[in-house]
């Protein structure tokens, strides 16, 4: 617990980047019509009203839409829009044909942090949020969208106007190293980018690459793949004019960009979040422990021993060095092993990732293991203060996790934290807690009353402790 850590430097943004209450201010400005349908449907669309959706997959359904347009005064089309906005922000949660009200809706007009986390959230989703060529195969738009982020990076360092013509060179690099890294680039370069032999080659020096910027950027998330007309372009043959054109129109349509007369320049609210995507990098290279190659259970086991600050900035920074999607899974498959200290800390790092990982931790609440801690997580993910969230458990599922913090402390801590962990049972009396401790059936109950029994002072109370822990042994 006396880890030391030294301590890096709060960054500064670069120079000229509007204050945080003013980005927040662009944000809400941006978002003013995505948040109007997202306070309509917590109003019309709450408990006991009309379903949202007609097919479970978040789809606004043609009656709702309707609905939403007359009373707002919008076209049904624009209704949609708005709606997929809200949704892709986080201001709206779809589970099934029911909508409600994310957290950050709640939390908009007082809380500038949560209206820049949803932009952000939102323009992390720039590649769902603009309908992708339906000519080209899957393959070649994801390379682009796997691309992209160093064409931003470009453009953050650039800090002004850059013709689309160098960002399509910077794209063409980058597609290209991607197909070397797969061992998938044909020798012979296709007809349309071929060079004659006294043609000046490819800028391919140090230099070029340090104006290219660092690739990280914003995190794209990859189009959901449908179905492809037959003839589709394959990824090989694909030009890459028109997939540039979409990506940049993708990335205008969401704010972080102005395109048009054959520029593209990054607005505040664009630069600004490519450079906090920059610096999570940068965190991460300097974690404490070192920990950004680790698989998650690695991860956890190596922050167990720093304080909670500490360790939440080394989750941060582990989880900007991935997808969140696999960072979620890996995570919660930690949580499913045998040591219940990684399982109280993957919560904790899965609330640093915050709303992505919602539908995933819902996928564990019939797992009895997991279930205590999802509760938890939901309750606070859906606003109740960390002080009240246990009320949502069951007498049983509080009795459980307590007997699974008992375990990680007698593991981990030291004697007088599990005398201390006493304190937190929700039983009045120590035989009441005994009594519903041997009927939760918890599989390291035996272990932790013995270890309870040696460590309290109390020989009367350790007595009982271990008597219970007989009883238990012998199956009683």
């Amino acid at each position: 617990m006396n880890q030391r850590r030294s301590r890096r430097p709060a960054p500064r943004p670069p120079e000229g980047t509007p204050a945080p209450a003013e980005l927040a201010r662009m944000a809400r400005s941006g978002l003013a019509a995505a948040a109007r349908v997202a306070r309509w449907a917590d109003a019309a669309l709450g408990p006991g009203g009309d379903s949202a959706t007609a097919d479970g997959k978040a789809t606004l359904s043609d009656a709702t839409a309707e609905r939403a347009a007359r009373a707002l005064d919008l076209t049904p089309a624009q209704v949609r829009a708005d709606w997929d906005t809200a949704r892709l922000a986080g201001l709206i949660e779809v589970h099934g044909d029911s909508a409600r009200p994310g957290w950050r809706l709640r939390a908009w007009d007082r809380d500038d942090s949560a209206v820049l986390r949803g932009w952000v959230a939102l323009c992390d989703a720039w590649s769902l949020a603009h309908p992708e060529p339906e000519e080209y195969e899957a393959a070649a738009v994801a390379e682009v969208v796997t691309a992209m982020p160093q064409v931003l990076s470009f453009l953050q360092l650039s800090a002004g106007p850059v013709p689309v013509s160098q960002l399509l060179d910077l794209l063409q690099q980058r597609v290209t190293e991607l197909r070397t890294e797969r061992c998938e680039v044909d020798y012979a370069p296709p007809p349309e980018v071929s060079r004659s032999s006294d043609a000046p080659g490819p800028d391919t020096s140090g230099a070029a690459r340090a104006r290219s910027g660092p690739e990280p950027g914003l995190r794209p998330r990859v189009p959901l793949q449908r179905p492809r007309p037959a003839l589709a372009v394959p990824a090989a043959d694909a030009p890459l004019e028109p997939l540039l054109d979409w990506a940049l129109r993708a990335l205008a349509s969401v704010g972080a960009l102005t395109y048009g007369d054959g520029q593209a320049t990054l607005t505040p609210l664009g630069s600004w979040a490519v450079w906090v995507k920059l610096e999570q990098i940068c965190v991460a290279a300097q974690s404490p422990a070192g920990n950004i190659e680790q698989g998650a259970e690695d991860m956890l086991r190596g922050c167990a021993q720093l304080r909670p600050n500490a360790a939440r900035a080394e989750y941060r920074a582990w989880l900007a060095a991935r997808p969140v999607g696999s960072a979620v899974t890996e995570l919660i498959d930690a949580a499913r092993g045998e040591d219940a200290l990684l399982r109280g800390l993957a919560f904790e790092a899965l609330r640093v990732v915050g709303a992505p990982a919602e539908p995933e931790v819902r996928t564990v609440l019939d797992e009895p293991t997991l279930r205590p801690y999802a509760l938890l997580w939901l309750a606070e993910h859906d606003g109740a203060d960390p002080e009240d969230a246990h009320e949502v458990l069951t007498r049983e599922e509080a009795t459980w996790l307590w007997v699974d913090t008992a375990a990680a402390v007698a593991d981990h801590g030291e004697a007088p934290l599990l005398v201390r962990h006493l304190e937190s049972a929700v039983q009045p009396t120590v035989p009441a807690l005994l009594t519903e401790v041997r009927a939760v059936g918890h599989p390291r109950t035996v272990q932790v009353l013995v270890a309870l029994a040696a460590a309290h002072p109390d020989p009367a109370l350790a007595k009982a402790v271990r008597r219970a822990a007989f009883q238990v042994h012998r199956g009683g």
